[in-house]
């Protein structure tokens, strides 16, 4: 037979899927890529994985007896038939809505396990149980929660950390001063939410270069730049870029060379954050000396910097890392001040950026096209949590939690639906969530593979992975739709999560509702045709029929280039007013004042986390989680260019010289990372790249606990069995896992773990 040629895209970019005889025998990149990932090439592991769910199964001592109690990942699971798991679901759905109200549903569904915008698990499942009375959600992301929360409150939208602010090609074409907070890597630009066709960000760094762009990365890695950037390294220490960035405003500020035109015109609460740079409350100056002392970084080095600020056009970068971490509101606010008293927002390519390189799309020119969605309809209810806080959630039902100056309840939860996600990948003190997942009455998980979360559940639902089904991808950060041909048949009785829910829909009897009468490819044609009219009445644009865009595999969609974010504000602020309490950029907020919270003051300011480097006693490493390079998240673990990564099985934790050879530590020594929290092993890899005192343990290993006990033993390196689990701030609620402090050893044979093979459950 012949090789047949399938578009296709994932989260790593779009490519040509090349298929004999139901096998993918090979990968060709999108012709229009000009920095294609290297992981497109794993993709066909997840049809050959062995570890696929072969069918639908139930947990045994589930079967016969229902209810909350603690969940092994060994447990025998027993088959059953479609049939009997769509009324299985479905008959819990219903028990738990009448007994205990919908509330009682949480559907934690996190979108990863596919680029498709049809096939979009968490959509899918939504939208069924809307059509039942609701659910309890979350808001925000992992990836993003305190940086976006506090810049809706300070900017009046978190459209400069979603992928609207001042694109890459306007900082290449009229920055000078480029400094970098937290990283701007093509290694976390592989991936974006929906596809993306071209990564550009390597292209966008190499105009900057060839321009003569002067760059300073303030990071404890000195990779989070590519090595080729001429750039100049000040091995912050993590958690203090805060006080770096209010230290800068304050030495401007201390010389006069402020912009006070910009704040008096442009800003409100400005008193108030001057009056705390210069210490009129706490009788401490912020400023370079200041910073100094507490990030470690030279103190000439931030004088210099400060001064450069304001004599060139600069522009500052803040990476969404910096807001996964205790007060990671701070380094987002204070960035934003930062770039307020130097006065170049809303210039070209100048002022201040959030989230460059954190995915393939941001800082590229935005979609003007609607993104294809699949509609969720109207939630019935108002249920919600942030994100990271499902721990609490289960372990803290009717407790009270406050959220952006509200209060609100955590619902008591019965019965979990997760799709598209792996918690225990990317939850933060895995123990403590492990506790905490004994508490519902039944789990269900929607999945392709026997992660550790399907493991833990009660109903296992197989998923097919998007290559075993049609869909489209695209997104307001790519400037293509990208049409998803199915390349081969699905594995085993593996079902696609539209016919998934929609079986159970027509258990609870909402199925006409939940279908409309629609298959698959009615569907993926009625969301292509939605946006080409918006192309085509909104912005004049004709996009090809359907039948030309599927034969083809992709159409490109207008995009917004060289646009300057805050522009029209800059030249108009009472004519584009933003959407603060006070129309202007808030450096100084009533209504944080009036909130009286310890933990988000009422202006950018620097608050000690609960564990850093500053109160660390002298064993104790700051551990940096960061994206892996071989693989998005925990996807594709086992396939080659994530295992060219490891070594004999387990994830590499960077240490720097200095600090390997006071522990006795050599180049790919198994040693053994631990915490009050949680214990994991790993291979230690001895570089330069990392400052003293930080280790960095990149997330994505299949968490594999040892046994179930309390403290168990985790033998891959999931750094998430040692990060803390805690809200960044009262105000946000998010993700601190860049907070965490923990101590090394090399690993002792005969203690347990030390003999151990390659684990990926």
């Amino acid at each position: 037979m012949a090789v047949q040629k399938f578009s296709h895209c994932s989260h790593w970019g779009a490519y040509t899927l090349l298929v004999e005889n139901n096998r993918i025998v090979g990968v060709e990149p999108f012709a229009g890529d000009p920095s294609p990932s290297p992981v497109i090439h794993s993709v066909k592991y997840w049809a050959e994985s062995a570890n696929r769910i072969a069918q639908p199964m139930v947990r045994k001592s589930w079967l016969a007896k229902r209810g909350p109690g603690e969940r092994k990942a060994n447990e025998a699971f027993v088959p059953v038939s479609w049939e009997q798991a769509n009324q299985i679901v479905a008959s819990e759905i219903d028990r738990v809505r009448h007994e205990y109200g919908n509330a009682s549903i949480f559907a934690g569904s996190y979108g990863w396990t596919s680029c498709g915008r049809f096939h979009h698990a968490p959509s899918q499942i939504k939208r069924m149980l809307n059509l039942v009375g609701g659910y309890t959600g979350h808001v925000d992301t992992y990836s993003i929660a305190a940086g976006p929360v506090i810049l809706r409150h300070v900017l009046g939208d978190s459209e400069a950390c979603n992928g609207g602010a001042t694109t890459l090609d306007a900082v290449a074409t009229h920055a000078q001063t480029v400094v970098v907070f937290g990283g701007l890597s093509p290694r976390t630009a592989q991936s974006e939410a929906g596809g993306v066709a071209r990564h550009q960000l390597e292209s966008h760094l190499r105009a900057m270069v060839d321009n003569g762009v002067r760059f300073f990365l303030v990071s404890p890695m000195r990779d989070d730049l590519p090595e080729w950037v001429p750039a100049e390294w000040l091995p912050v220490r993590p958690n203090t870029d805060a006080a770096v960035m209010l230290g800068l405003a304050g030495e401007i500020v201390s010389a006069n060379r402020h912009d006070q035109a910009f704040l008096n015109r442009y800003c409100s609460g400005s008193d108030r954050f001057l009056a705390y740079l210069a210490g009129q409350h706490d009788g401490v100056r912020k400023d370079a000396e200041w910073a100094s002392r507490i990030s470690s970084l030279d103190v000439g080095c931030l004088k210099a910097l400060a001064r450069r600020l304001v004599d060139t056009r600069s522009m500052i970068t803040v990476s969404w890392s910096l807001q996964r971490a205790d007060h990671g509101e701070q380094p987002y606010w204070a960035a934003l001040a930062l770039a307020s008293v130097i006065g170049q927002i809303g210039l070209p390519g100048t002022g201040v950026g959030f989230g460059y390189g954190s995915l393939g799309g941001v800082g590229s020119p935005l979609s003007q096209a609607q993104s294809p969605a699949f509609p969720q309809g109207a939630k019935p209810n108002a249920d919600f949590i942030p994100c990271a806080r499902i721990a609490d959630l289960l372990l803290k039902p009717g407790r009270e939690f406050t959220y952006e100056g509200m209060t609100h309840t955590y619902p008591d939860i019965r019965l979990v639906y997760w799709a598209g996600g792996n918690p225990f990948h990317h939850h933060q003190d895995l123990n403590r969530l492990r506790k905490a997942w004994s508490r519902p009455d039944t789990i269900i998980v929607q999945e392709p593979m026997w992660t550790a979360t399907a493991r833990r559940a009660d109903i296992v639902l197989p998923a097919t992975t998007s290559i075993e089904r049609n869909d489209i991808a695209g997104n307001r950060r790519s400037d293509h739709l990208i049409a998803m041909h199915q390349a081969i048949r699905p594995v085993g009785m593996a079902r696609n999560d539209y016919d998934i829910v929609r079986g159970i829909a027509a258990c609870l009897g909402v199925e006409c509702a939940f279908s409309e009468g629609r298959d698959e490819m009615q569907w993926i044609r009625m969301m292509y045709e939605r946006s080409a009219r918006h192309s085509r009445e909104r912005l004049g644009v004709e996009l090809p029929e359907f039948e030309t865009f599927w034969e083809r595999g992709s159409t490109p969609v207008p995009t917004r280039a060289m646009f300057t974010y805050l522009e029209a504000f800059r030249r108009d602020p009472d004519g584009h007013r933003l959407n603060t309490e006070s129309g202007r950029i808030v450096l100084g907020s009533d209504k944080l004042a009036t909130l009286c919270l310890d933990d988000c003051p009422p202006c950018p300011s620097w608050i000690p986390p609960a564990e850093w480097l500053g109160c660390a006693g002298p064993e104790e490493f700051h551990l940096v989680s960061r994206q892996p390079a071989g693989k998005l998240h925990s996807q594709l673990d086992e396939a080659p260019v994530s295992m060219a990564t490891k070594h004999n099985g387990r994830e590499r934790v960077w240490i720097h010289p200095g600090d390997a050879a006071r522990l006795s530590i050599s180049d790919g020594d198994a040693v053994r990372l631990w915490n009050d929290r949680g214990q994991c092993l790993a291979s230690a890899s001895v570089a330069d790249a990392v400052r003293p005192g930080v280790l960095m343990l990149p997330t994505g290993a299949w968490y594999a606990p040892e046994d179930e006990g309390p403290n168990a033993l985790d033998v891959a390196g999931n750094p998430n069995v040692l990060t803390l689990d805690k809200g960044s701030s009262g105000f946000s609620q998010g993700c601190a896992a860049h907070t965490c402090l923990v101590r090394m050893e090399k690993h002792q044979p005969g203690r347990p773990g030390s003999d151990l093979g390659r684990a990926t459950t």
